[in-house]
């Protein structure tokens, strides 16, 4: 069995454990709660016809990205970012966050999750922010924790790109 850590990563209140909630249990809670620190779940999926073993790290949302610990993401195979669609300044947060990945761990899959796909009329984060950033390169997936409206996928998707990762290196 191949075994992959992810890293949730995130401002505060984006939905990073509602989304792993969704992923993981099939279920979503309109009750907060904060994550302190990391929660680590996990979840196995069919790549390829290969068991992938998905360690999820739900890591505390900070807005001072300097805070997040940087220990917490070595041995990451791929993350994601995830961005609150009504509130733009959770996508400054997530470029932040994904330089600090890339400092730590280096190179590795990401996709970037504007959740809260549900309450789109009141979105901040614009078509075209996201335009721009797909026209860099970046998978972008527009979720919905409370829905379930594309979590299954994006999880799917980094985890096939996490494998298809390994195929190439020597």
């Amino acid at each position: 069995m191949i075994k992959k850590k992810i890293c949730m990563l995130g401002s505060f209140a984006v939905g990073k454990t509602s989304l792993v909630q969704r992923f993981v249990r099939s279920v979503f809670s309109e009750k907060y709660l904060t994550t302190v620190g990391v929660k680590i779940d996990q979840k196995t999926v069919k790549i390829g016809g290969e068991d992938v073993l998905l360690i999820l790290w739900d890591i505390h949302g900070e807005d001072d990205f300097e805070k997040v610990r940087a220990s917490y993401l070595a041995g990451m195979s791929g993350y994601f970012l995830v961005v609150d669609g009504t509130r733009a300044f959770t996508l400054d947060v997530a470029m932040k966050l994904t330089e600090l990945a890339e400092r730590t761990v280096g190179p590795v899959p990401c996709v970037l999750l504007v959740n809260k796909l549900d309450l789109m009329p009141e979105w901040e984060v614009t078509r075209d922010m996201i335009s721009a950033l797909e026209d860099r390169g970046w998978k972008i997936v527009l979720t919905s924790a409370m829905t379930g409206a594309a979590v299954e996928d994006a999880f799917m998707a980094l985890a096939g790109a996490m494998v298809a990762s390994d195929q190439v290196k020597p």
